[in-house]
């Protein structure tokens, strides 16, 4: 019982959550961009480098025999992947850029000048007294 227990403290600890909610939405954004770059943005690039389906590019390595496929290269679909990476890595680089524009604000921010120490007090009170003789 006591291992169920680590591990019901431990998976419940607030960045193991946090951590497990980003994997999710990354995944589904994941799903998203490879929708958005199959289905979207390959097919017009296609068209213009002369009606080209790059999910269907492919080398053919060895030609299928009877119940045996071909053995191919699949490297237009290794376009699209490639391309899917880089809008992710852009996604979250101006995700980052953003929390780190945030951050830096908040740095800038103007904060309360410290409190005069003890001896400080003690020094300004012995002045103005001084002063006012």
């Amino acid at each position: 019982m006591g291992m169920l227990q680590e591990f019901k403290s431990f998976a419940m600890r607030g960045n193991v959550v946090d951590m497990a909610v980003g994997i999710v939405i990354g995944g589904a954004f994941g799903k998203i961009v490879s929708s958005f770059v199959a289905d979207v943005i390959m097919p017009p690039i296609g068209i213009l480098v002369g009606g080209v389906d790059f999910s269907k590019l492919a080398i053919i390595i060895q030609e299928a025999v009877g119940d045996t496929a071909a053995v191919t290269i699949n490297y237009g679909k290794f376009i699209q992947t490639v391309i899917d990476f880089l809008i992710i890595v852009f996604a979250i680089f101006i995700v980052i850029k953003g929390m780190n524009s945030l951050k830096k604000k908040e740095e800038e921010a103007p904060a309360e000048p410290p409190k005069p120490s003890k001896e400080e007090i003690l020094l300004t009170e012995i002045r103005d007294a001084l002063q006012q003789k």
